[in-house]
């Protein structure tokens, strides 16, 4: 049925990939419009704090308790796996050292950035992509107010904000994780333990991961609303549009953590 319907497409449409390729280009234009309207309406005053406080609080006080749990459990499988090798080549005293580098530079922000686009993204470009289908968005500009300042510079800015946060409180769990994997067979010192980690870690480990979370955040926040607020075909587009957000909110977070990574090696943080 697969190859049916692409020789169909072929057929009908012209070559597949060139459809695909046309496709990606004009997502991606859908993308510099809607991220150009932003900045332009988001950046008059007079600014809306309060649904701004709303949206960190939707957006991140109520993903502590995931973002929590999966940090801690991060910290104590990564310490299980990697024991035993260190322990292998004489190197088990290095294992504080390992998980806070690992850690913080990479695993830490990275997940949490992931988690964000899978938790956040969706919820965000479902809500939008309701309100549109349903038409309260036509309403509300029928009514005067600006909704790409009331809901989408809202939005994204709580994101730019709330997922560093998320990331220095996944950080901390997921230290203290790593500390009781390293108790489960051994029994460790906590201040030792923490010791080691802050004598290893300086502020080249500390500060490419922490600014890369600001560009996260704005990336899960934009594609997120974009989505939300261009979805089609009632309910059914709704979830499409949730669904393509996670997607690419993911693959922009990989792609900026890939970026940033390959810039800070050339300014000599790595």
């Amino acid at each position: 049925m697969f190859i049916k319907k692409m020789a169909a497409d072929k057929s009908n449409n012209g070559p597949l990939f060139s459809k695909s390729l046309d496709s990606f280009l004009e997502s991606v234009a859908e993308l510099a419009k809607f991220n150009v309207a932003v900045f332009r309406e988001g950046l008059k005053p007079p600014y809306e704090f309060r649904e701004i406080l709303n949206q960190c609080y939707e957006i991140g006080i109520k993903s502590f308790t995931l973002v929590g749990i999966t940090a801690f459990i991060l910290g104590l499988v990564l310490v299980m796996q990697s024991r035993p090798t260190l322990v292998e080549f004489g190197a088990g005293s290095y294992l504080p050292a390992m998980s806070a580098v690992s850690i913080v530079r990479e695993i830490g922000p990275l997940v949490t950035a992931l988690i964000c686009a899978g938790k956040i993204g969706s919820g965000i470009s479902a809500e939008l992509g309701s309100m549109k289908v349903t038409e309260q968005i036509d309403a509300m500009e029928v009514s005067g107010t600006n909704p790409f300042k009331y809901l989408i510079a809202t939005r994204i800015t709580a994101t730019t904000l709330m997922i560093p946060v998320l990331t220095v409180y996944a950080v901390t769990i997921s230290l203290f994780g790593a500390y009781m994997g390293s108790n489960i067979t051994d029994q460790v010192n906590i201040n030792f333990f923490f010791n080691r980690v802050f004598e290893t870690l300086a502020f080249k480990d500390i500060i490419p991961s922490f600014i890369k979370t600001f560009f996260f955040g704005f990336a899960i926040g934009l594609v997120g609303c974009t989505e939300g607020y261009n979805s089609k075909k009632g309910t059914e587009g709704v979830g499409k549009a949730a669904n393509i957000s996670v997607v690419v909110s993911m693959l922009s977070v990989i792609v900026i953590d890939m970026v940033v990574t390959r810039i800070s090696a050339m300014l000599g943080y790595l």
